[in-house]
């Protein structure tokens, strides 16, 4: 696990002190060792760096840059699978000096080229320089485990783990990007492939870029993609073929990623998904395995407990820890600088907590994300086809919409009246406008439904929000469509890029083993009834767990992984209200409406909760702003 970074500047402006700097800005990420590559082409310079946190062969034979003839990468990651592809390359007489799987990747390359990506299973943001081939070629994992960013523009092309390094780039136009700032208000974070910046982008789930050194040119391809499998045959199978199959590959990933030469732990909150992890690791080992659990005193959102009831089931060592006024007052000012792309997820807190404490014991840990999307465990899936049906159900929605414009809450000022009216106006509206349940589920998941967001940018600057997301209504079913949604959006540029951001932030590595791609296209094969059955969702992955587990201990509300954040708002971060939502501020900026987040101030302190999360987002925003931008 590494931080990577690099450029090619056909005009011939960069340094290799230039590089170090980008390149050493990334230190978190990579404590254990830093390497450096820039040449002089005759098409321009080409720098590659490397910042190493040492997790396989933790030996210098693990150092980066490294070549092999014409060929050298930079790699952020792990492919688990390195100890088999490197059988296959010896076999075809490859000698190999490390026990790395930066080496297994490298000799890959060099025999099979870009057809080696194939082979590897993991989560990898790589960069491989060929000079013979002239080119530049950035690759990013399936499921979008790691982050890999790039600029171009002006003859120069940067790339990186994370955009704070872009801006010690002399070359760099730091300019903020109209339609990323409105996809974040709309969505709590920036999907892929947009960023907060112009000429900036993430190279997608999946992709394969390649920059032509002679000609300049980019072409993006895609080499895996999960609608792809959504798409083939269901499979013909059992409830029984069905839970075993489940098991097997569950147990396969975690097996895989326990391959490590430090420490390792796990995530443990007590719900289905991470349980699912920790009672197929534990299983079988005579060791205890470590977990780690944060929780709140605010028992609405405490999950402790269930994850101490869990980890004395099944015996782990187990960690927890509270979070405390002092460690709100502590982290929030920090938030934007392990998040250097403005994201409003408030479970960011918690994360960083569980990381922190985790990283007192081990330097790898497990994290049981990807479970809701593989397995179909989203409420608000099954909430969108329920309201999908039902509104339709009563009457066509294009007349109570039309209907309802006559009353919208801020002409006519019912909202000092009636609590939380406004939301409840937003949240109807949105339903009512929807063409399909996906649509449901993505427009009622807004941080900023439509109306609102109209409102809150200021129209000069940005006019109306860029809505570049889309949702197919025909081509599979609309569960379906909701899950290929999330996998294209909501889990790589939120809950991974928020695992990621965390666990690197103070030098741990985060490893996901429900997001093996083998366990990804087995579960989007699995019949819709092996998924979600009489209202019971992830239904095959509970009967896998209730085999380690009893089902009255597992028997509970979701909660989710959240905060507090109303009463924080009220309480410990009071004073944020008025430092980041100063109305002359705000003004000067130009980008978002003064007046109407003085409303959404206003209601809130009156007491009305469903605008915590969007003055959140707001504050994340201006921080974001100050920090970055100022």
């Amino acid at each position: 696990m590494c931080g990577i970074v690099g450029f090619i500047d056909f005009s011939n402006k960069s340094s290799l002190n230039l590089l170090k700097g980008m390149t050493d800005s990334l230190v978190h990420r990579g404590p254990d060792d830093s390497g450096y590559c820039f040449k002089v082409m005759p098409y321009g310079q080409v720098g590659l760096g490397h910042r190493r946190l040492s997790i396989l062969d933790l030996s210098s034979h693990g150092h980066q840059p490294m070549s092999l003839d014409h060929i050298t990468i930079v790699y952020n990651g792990e492919v688990y699978n390195f100890k088999e592809i490197r059988c296959r390359l010896e076999e075809l007489g490859y000698l190999f000096s490390s026990d790395s799987d930066t080496e297994v990747i490298l000799k890959a390359y060099h025999n099979w080229g870009l057809d080696a990506i194939k082979y590897f299973n993991g989560m990898y943001a790589m960069a491989i320089f060929d000079e013979v081939d002239c080119s530049l070629i950035l690759i990013r994992d399936r499921l979008g485990v790691k982050p890999l960013y790039w600029y171009y523009e002006n003859g120069l092309f940067i790339f990186g783990s994370e955009l704070r390094s872009f801006h010690l780039h002399p070359g760099f136009t730091k300019k903020i990007c109209t339609s990323g700032v409105s996809l974040y208000f709309e969505h709590g974070y920036i999907p892929q492939p947009n960023t907060i910046f112009e000429n900036t982008r993430k190279l997608k789930a999946g992709q394969i870029l390649k920059l032509d050194l002679n000609s300049s040119d980019i072409n993006i391809s895609e080499y895996w993609s999960v609608r792809d499998h959504f798409e083939k045959p269901k499979f013909e199978i059992s409830e029984q073929e069905a839970v075993d199959e489940t098991e097997k590959l569950i147990k396969s990933s975690c097996q895989y990623r326990m391959i490590s030469d430090v420490p390792v732990g796990i995530f443990l909150s007590g719900g289905y998904d991470s349980t699912a992890v920790t009672a197929l690791i534990q299983s079988g080992r005579t060791e205890k395995v470590k977990t780690f659990s944060i929780g709140f005193e605010n028992k609405k959102y405490n999950e402790a407990d269930f994850a101490k009831t869990v980890a004395s089931h099944l015996g782990t060592d187990h960690f927890e820890y509270y979070c405390t006024k002092n460690d709100i007052l502590r982290l929030v000012p920090t938030l934007v600088e392990v998040w250097d792309e403005p994201i409003s997820d408030n479970s960011t807190i918690p994360t960083l907590l569980v990381s922190q404490l985790a990283k007192s014991s081990v330097s790898v840990a497990l994290s049981a994300d990807g479970g809701d999307e593989v397995f179909s465990g989203y409420e608000r899936y099954t909430q969108s086809l329920q309201y999908y049906n039902n509104i339709n159900r009563v009457m066509p929605s294009r007349f109570l919409s039309k209907a309802l414009q006559c009353v919208r809450p801020e002409k006519i000022g019912i909202d000092n009246v009636l609590q939380n009216f406004s939301g409840r106006y937003h949240y109807l509206m949105s339903i009512l406008s929807s063409r399909s349940p996906q649509e449901i589920m993505r427009e009622t998941g807004r941080l900023f439904k439509k109306g609102e967001i109209q409102q809150l940018l200021n129209k000069k600057t940005f006019g109306l929000n860029s809505d570049e997301l889309h949702l197919n209504f025909d081509s599979l079913s609309p569960l379906e469509e909701m899950q290929i949604f999330d996998f294209n959006s909501y889990l790589p540029d939120d809950i991974l890029a928020k695992v990621d951001r965390a666990t690197m932030s103070v030098g741990l590595e985060g490893r996901e083993p429900l997001l093996d791609y083998h366990l990804v296209e087995f579960g989007a094969r699995l019949p819709l009834h092996l998924k979600v059955r009489n209202g019971q969702k992830k239904y095959v992955l509970k009967q896998v767990v209730h085999r380690y587990v009893p089902q009255q201990i597992m028997d509970r509300p979701k909660k989710g992984f959240s905060v507090p954040i109303y009463d924080w708002l009220n309480n410990e971060l009071r004073d944020y209200l008025e430092v980041y939502l100063d109305r002359a501020t705000l003004e000067q900026q130009g980008i978002l409406n003064s007046e109407y987040v003085h409303w959404l101030k206003e209601r809130f302190i009156a007491g009305h909760s469903y605008y915590a999360p969007k003055l959140w987002g707001i504050i994340v925003f201006q921080m974001w702003y100050r920090r970055w931008m100022s």
